[in-house]
């Protein structure tokens, strides 16, 4: 029971279900600094959300050289099940922003993979709407 109290409190927060929005979008492993860009929050906040996420069993990270990615942790059932809830069941204008300009910074990947640092919000949304 503990482990639905953790993973239901982790959940609570606007900037973590957000983030989770994406993974489960793109369902995708993402470096901190495509989520940076794609949610225009700081990358100490990222980060911060990030380790709670992971402690709460819900992201696992693999490293790439000096990147490190972060994905869905979808080995047991009540995850998969959690995922599937929430990527069926959130919506919203800033969701829909977030993941349209995740889409365009998923874009400048090379091989798959993140190979550059960050990218201004604001040129992000730019590239959107033109």
């Amino acid at each position: 029971m503990n482990a639905y109290i953790t993973v239901f409190k982790t959940l609570g927060d606007e900037t973590r279900l957000r983030i989770m929005h994406l993974f489960v979008q793109t369902n995708q492993a993402l470096c901190v600094c495509e989520l940076v860009d794609a949610l225009g929050v700081p990358q100490y906040q990222v980060s911060r959300h990030i380790k709670q996420l992971r402690q709460s069993d819900l992201l696992k990270v693999k490293k790439q050289g000096t990147w490190s990615y972060y994905y869905l942790n979808k080995e047991r059932g009540f995850r998969k099940q959690l995922f599937n809830f929430l990527e069926n069941t959130l919506t919203g204008e800033a969701l829909e922003t977030d993941y349209a300009v995740m889409v365009v910074r998923l874009s400048y990947r090379e091989k798959g993979r993140c190979v550059i640092g960050t990218i201004p919000h604001q040129k992000l949304l730019e590239r959107i709407h033109s």
